[in-house]
């Protein structure tokens, strides 16, 4: 059966907001509805001051949703933004009275948080997360990402690959997955590749379809991603980080109680001045630096096997030496490289004998021998804003 936008519209217009007496729809509650096969997401996007009495129309909602015919699987995300008469505060340059209240389910606190704050809680059954980071896109992160899972599970891990990029998801192509994850009608079940567990926004929506999110309803959905999901057990799970050290990234490192962090970077210099930036942030909040990855560190020809250093060399390991942290490792431009993670085998997978393939394996067992040395129990969460 085949479920339209227009049908899962009409049967929300019968979901009233008590506060208002209105439908949900009509209020203008409703956005970011995506429909995939038997699966409906969208975003409750509500004012902050209200968020905390909203969790009821959330359920109604994502039941009325559930009960349509041939819907399995429902995630109604509940959203905080700023209420309206502070947004034509902000367009006419004034300032409006601050807001007090909960950011809702799974949405960001809008408060600053205060010194001394706890250590977050982690998810359930899973030992360890650590972030892959980079300063900037176009550096092959998601690529470094999915081979390092992969290489962590060849070394005898159970581990996880949660997509955190939500508005550009990558693993999906990366490890050749078209399904759609199952629920239980609570969690999410991740769906499994080469032995590794997974999970990416771009497995629940269309693959043509733009993430149109403002920064809260993006962090909001992210964060109840990682808590709906049924991960455990896992020693370690893997996130692929959006590039940058923007809201998202700022929000999961401190929201999530992160092992430690890992850098990709180019060999240039204005890839590296972006990562330069992406370890200042993890330090900030307390996480620990694994180390630098230099990826494209030289381009093989595939016809005379002649290396060349378009990007220039060594830069990253240069980086890493000035400011501190471990360099971990360069990993070619391969043409293998660029063909297996198209065809969804990535080069771990389809030749873990080559010379790119050994490169993240290295990593790897690197990134295994930091679990030992870092004591993340004694690690405080500091806020950037205090």
């Amino acid at each position: 059966m085949t479920i339209s936008r227009e049908a899962v519209l009409d049967t929300l217009r019968s979901v009233i907001d008590p506060a208002t007496g209105r439908d949900i729809v009509s209020s203008g509650l409703v956005t970011g509805l995506t429909v995939r096969g038997e699966q409906v997401g969208f975003i409750l996007e509500v004012e902050p001051a209200a968020a905390r009495t909203k969790e009821p129309l959330r359920e109604a909602a994502e039941n009325a949703v559930r009960a349509m015919p041939g819907v399995k699987a429902v995630t109604v995300v509940l959203t905080a933004e700023r209420p309206p008469e502070e947004a034509r505060a902000a367009a006419h340059g004034h300032a409006a009275p601050a807001q007090h209240g909960s950011a809702g389910r799974g949405a960001p606190s809008q408060q600053p948080a205060q010194h001394g704050s706890a250590r977050p809680a982690g998810i359930a059954q899973v030992e360890r997360i650590i972030a892959v980071a980079s300063g900037k896109g176009g550096v092959g992160k998601s690529t470094v990402a999915a081979n390092v899972a992969l290489s962590l599970a060849h070394l005898g891990l159970n581990v996880g690959l949660l997509d955190a990029d939500i508005y550009g998801p990558s693993v999906p192509k990366l490890l050749g997955i078209n399904q759609k994850p199952e629920t239980d009608g609570k969690m999410l079940q991740p769906l499994e590749a080469f032995g590794i567990k997974a999970m990416s926004i771009g497995m629940l929506v269309d693959t043509d379809t733009a993430m149109i999110w403002r920064g809260p309803m993006a962090t909001s959905a992210l964060m109840q991603m990682m808590a709906d999901v049924a991960w455990g057990p896992l020693d370690v799970l893997v996130l692929d980080m959006p590039p940058g050290t923007g809201d998202i990234q700022l929000t999961l490192a401190q929201r999530t109680p992160l092992s430690g962090a890992l850098i990709v970077s180019t060999p240039q210099d204005l890839a590296l001045i972006d990562a330069r930036k992406a370890v200042t942030m993890f330090r900030q909040v307390k996480v620990p630096v694994l180390g630098i990855v230099e990826n494209m560190s030289t381009f093989v020809c595939p016809h005379c096997g002649t290396s060349s250093h378009i990007f220039g060399h060594g830069g990253a390991w240069e980086t890493a030496a000035q400011i501190g942290v471990p360099f971990l490792g360069e990993v070619p431009l391969t043409m293998q490289v660029r063909e297996c993670s198209d065809k969804g085998h990535p080069v771990v997978v389809c030749d873990p004998a080559s010379t790119a393939g050994g490169a993240f394996l290295a990593i790897a067992d690197q990134v295994l021998a930091s679990f030992d040395t870092v004591n993340q129990k004694s690690l405080p969460i500091i806020r950037l804003m205090d």
